[in-house]
């Protein structure tokens, strides 16, 4: 029964994964659509980036998320967080303008932020200790089927696409017989993210119902402070819990610096660098995501079983090896595009973020496990919007430093697999209990 109630509750939850990963992924299908409907430069589609769901929007909501979760709750943050999402997703789609748009991408990036934290933290807490790491892996697989079904939807709304005269039809009645090719392609990408809203409706009914933490719900009974400047002083005064999160920073940071590039940019490039259609670019990518949700299918069945360092390796040399073909196959040609998307979707399945959302769970004690979640991820994405900028400027208008780029994408993923191979921590099917007193004995 309590396997029954876990995996329930770990369904409910991973949508927040869903509505992550389809917020980048619905930007970056629609990347072109919006810049040629407002006009906007390679340096726009660099700030839309820099404080989306991507980069800075998330950071800033995760930094207050994972704290407000360890004051009030996880099941606070699940009872009003999905709201303000559907408020930016409403701004999205409604948008007229760049600073509507730019606003839209804020909101929604900074409620993703506030929920993930909490998300992992409350899977963790919730699961039994021999299936703790296969419900981080059916969030994982729940955050490739968001891009998945975003770039479906994206495909047929497109213009060419099968629904495209309905899209044509909705257009028309909304912004008149006379509304330019331009603005009636671009209602293909709202009503993207008019899928987006209704799927965080039902999520927000989903998330309000789930009952409280037992971890937390104990850790208030004792009666200790968990209030924000009381977690960050205890955070930062335990020598463990500093070098936890440098390490988990680390693995993260340098493999999102290239995935989250990646996640909104990925269409884009494989247009202007590798010279396909915008059809194209998206059925790549959603094969792409339908691998990356197998690849994860496959480890949630190993990961309680199996070594988690040889798991991460693998990932890592698998996501190494993609970037070392299309730097020496090119991007030109489709084998070099198409052997980049499916080794980079088996990467996806067994990625440093099934292990950052699984390891920073058990590697902190539950009075401030969301908070220093929240300030890795404030870090790991804050980091990500500075880089998603410099990338625009690396990569040039029409893709003409790809493959300086790529090198600097295989320098950051050498990283994690060095310091993540050096540091993988033995908590395989330990109760978190138990993992906490091995780190930081009786009193924290």
């Amino acid at each position: 029964m309590a396997k029954e109630s876990s995996l329930k509750s770990t369904i409910a939850v991973s949508l927040t994964n869903y509505l992550d990963a389809g917020a980048i992924v619905a930007g970056a299908s629609g990347l072109t659509l919006w810049q040629n409907y407002l006009g906007l430069s390679e340096v726009h589609l660099g700030w839309l980036n820099f404080i989306s769901a991507n980069c800075l929007g998330a950071a800033i909501g995760a930094i207050i998320g994972g704290f407000l979760a360890d004051k009030y709750g996880r099941k606070f943050i699940f009872t009003y967080n999905l709201l303000v999402y559907m408020l930016g997703v409403l701004l999205v789609m409604f948008s007229v303008n760049f600073p509507m748009l730019l606003c839209g991408f804020l909101v929604t990036g900074i409620s993703v932020g506030v929920g993930v934290p909490a998300s992992w933290t409350y899977i963790s807490e919730s699961s039994e200790v021999n299936n703790r790491g296969r419900n981080i892996c059916i969030s994982q697989m729940s955050w490739g089927l968001g891009p998945m079904c975003i770039l479906l939807f994206g495909m047929l709304f497109a213009p060419g696409g099968y629904l495209f005269g309905w899209v044509e039809a909705v257009a028309h009645t909304f912004g008149g017989a006379d509304l330019s090719e331009e603005a009636t392609n671009v209602f293909s990408s709202r009503i993207v993210f008019l899928t987006l809203f209704i799927v965080a409706f039902i999520a927000w009914n989903l998330q309000r119902q789930l009952q409280e933490s037992a971890e937390f719900t104990a850790q208030k009974d004792q009666g200790e402070k968990t209030g924000l400047l009381d977690n960050i002083k205890v955070l930062f005064s335990n020598s463990i819990a500093v070098k936890t999160v440098c390490f988990l920073a680390a693995i993260y940071l340098t493999w999102n610096l290239v995935a989250s590039v990646m996640g909104f940019f990925q269409p884009h490039i494989y247009e202007t660098a590798g010279g396909v259609s915008n059809e194209q670019a998206n059925w790549m990518n959603c094969i792409q995501w339908a691998i990356i949700v197998g690849v994860t299918f496959f480890v949630s069945k190993l990961i309680d079983k199996t070594s988690h360092k040889a798991i991460y390796t693998f990932g890592l040399l698998v996501a190494i090896a993609a970037w070392l073909i299309i730097v020496t196959i090119g991007v030109n040609g489709s084998a070099g595009l198409w052997a980049f998307a499916i080794l980079w979707g088996v990467q996806g399945g067994s990625s440093p973020q099934i292990f950052y959302a699984l390891w920073g769970s058990e590697l902190f004690p539950a009075k401030f496990r969301a908070g220093a979640q929240g300030l890795m991820f404030f870090i790991v994405r804050g980091l990500s919007a500075v880089w998603g900028l410099i990338f625009t400027y690396i990569y040039g208008e029409n893709g003409e430093g790809f493959t300086v780029a790529a090198y600097c994408m295989i320098a950051l993923l050498l990283i994690s697999l060095v310091v993540g191979f050096i540091g993988c921590p033995n908590t395989r099917c330990k109760p978190l209990a138990q993992i906490t007193k091995e780190r930081y004995g009786e009193e924290i």
